[in-house]
């Protein structure tokens, strides 16, 4: 049984951006796919011959009771869930001397501990039958970026989850990958990025010399459910541009 007649998929942060294109290619390629954010708003689909379903909830993810409730609704709904993909995460860039306690905890919250909360939520739906968990990382969770540490601290700490997950929960058919983007041009950053010559440090710095794009990461998210590869787990996959490899 394919992971389509298991049910369906939640995407978190699927409103614009990586979590939108991620959600969008899932339903094209047959999933039925609930999106996940704070307004509930998701992309029209290219092709409404697919299959697939992507229907929009409002849920802000780091409300418990909330985050409980839509899991819920949405297994109801498509008779149970066979993955998950932790995306809703936000920055804010601030030197680390002017880093405040409140700043740290807020990007922890929406970055690690929501992404936690989620996949405890699932967890008894994939137990019954196996599964897959993605989790958005960032190539900045091995690096020193300047001004990025809550950032980068989260990420890392998303990386470390998913590989105790692996473990814990490889025994119930869960598996679960980090999937650590570089440079993506998104909605968020398409304004930073307008100046010529700001895209163009940027881009010397990646080998392959252009920024990333959403599209990519959802066709390789939706790969992995299409060809679903348990022995693939516990491991975090760069989709940098070799950026992060490369002196």
């Amino acid at each position: 049984m394919n992971d389509r007649a298991r049910g369906g998929i939640v995407v978190t942060g699927a409103s614009s951006g990586i979590g939108a294109a991620i959600a969008r290619e899932l339903a094209g390629r047959g999933f039925s796919v609930a999106g996940l954010s704070r307004r509930g708003t998701v992309p029209e689909l290219a092709d409404a011959t697919a299959g697939g379903v992507l229907a929009g909830f409002p849920c802000d993810v780091t409300d418990e009771r909330a985050v409980e409730r839509t899991v819920e609704a949405f297994a109801e709904r498509v008779g149970g869930i066979a993955g998950l993909v932790n995306n809703a995460g936000a920055n804010e860039e601030t030197p680390s001397a002017e880093l405040t306690l409140d700043q740290l905890r807020r990007t922890l919250e929406l970055n690690f501990v929501s992404a936690f909360s989620m996949s405890r939520r699932v967890y008894p739906y994939l137990k019954r039958q196996g599964g897959l968990i993605v989790n958005i990382g960032s190539f900045y969770d091995h690096l020193g970026v300047r001004s990025n540490l809550a950032y980068s601290a989260s990420k890392s700490a998303v990386a470390s989850m998913t590989r105790t997950l692996a473990v814990e929960w490889a025994r119930d058919g869960i598996s679960a990958v980090t999937i650590a983007p570089g440079y993506v041009l998104t909605e968020l950053n398409r304004e930073f990025f307008a100046d010529p010559g700001r895209r163009e440090a940027v881009e010397r710095r990646i080998p392959v010399r252009r920024l990333g794009l959403p599209e990519e990461l959802g066709r390789l998210i939706g790969a992995l459910f299409e060809a679903r590869v348990p022995f693939l787990t516990g491991t975090t996959i760069y989709v940098d541009g070799a950026q992060g490899v490369s002196l």
